[in-house]
């Protein structure tokens, strides 16, 4: 338990109960709710919390089928989509978090719930060549050269 005295509202519904010993308030240290981008940050969803600022307001973070904003309320049992790096993947909240903790440590926060098919396609390659050249074929002849320097310009 964390001894300290209610600054205002936001306070008491963050730490949740309250209770009086003596003049001292003390508080519950596990938080109710937390914002939405200080929570995807602490649980290294993105690696600052201004990219997952960010992400929000261009509508890339959605709870319960709604675009959230940085600001709004993370609660237990969430579950928020995130679309990042041409993956949607899918987070729920086990419990609230406001400062960022190790990565074995963030997994007791946060369940994954990505299917297995996005998954994949972290394993894909994403570069194509724009010509294919059998392995083996030996350096380029002058007339691929020359196409080669005409396609770049």
């Amino acid at each position: 338990m964390e001894t300290r005295r209610p600054r205002n509202e936001k306070d008491c519904r963050k730490f949740g109960s309250w209770r009086s010993n003596g003049g001292i308030l003390r508080a519950m240290t596990e938080t109710l709710s937390v914002r939405l981008d200080k929570w995807l940050w602490a649980v290294r969803v993105f690696k600052t919390r201004g990219v997952a600022s960010e992400a929000c307001r261009q509508g890339r973070v959605t709870i319960a089928g709604q675009p959230a904003k940085p600001s709004r309320e993370v609660r237990v049992n969430d579950v928020l989509i995130v679309r990042k790096d041409n993956l949607t993947r899918q987070f729920k909240v086990l419990q609230a978090l406001d400062h960022r903790v190790g990565a074995p440590k963030a997994r007791e926060y946060v369940e994954d719930q990505t299917a297995p098919s996005e998954l994949a396609k972290l394993r894909e390659p994403s570069f194509r060549p724009l010509f294919f050249r059998p392995k083996g074929s030996g350096r380029p002849t002058k007339k691929e050269r020359r196409q080669w320097d005409r396609f770049q310009g």
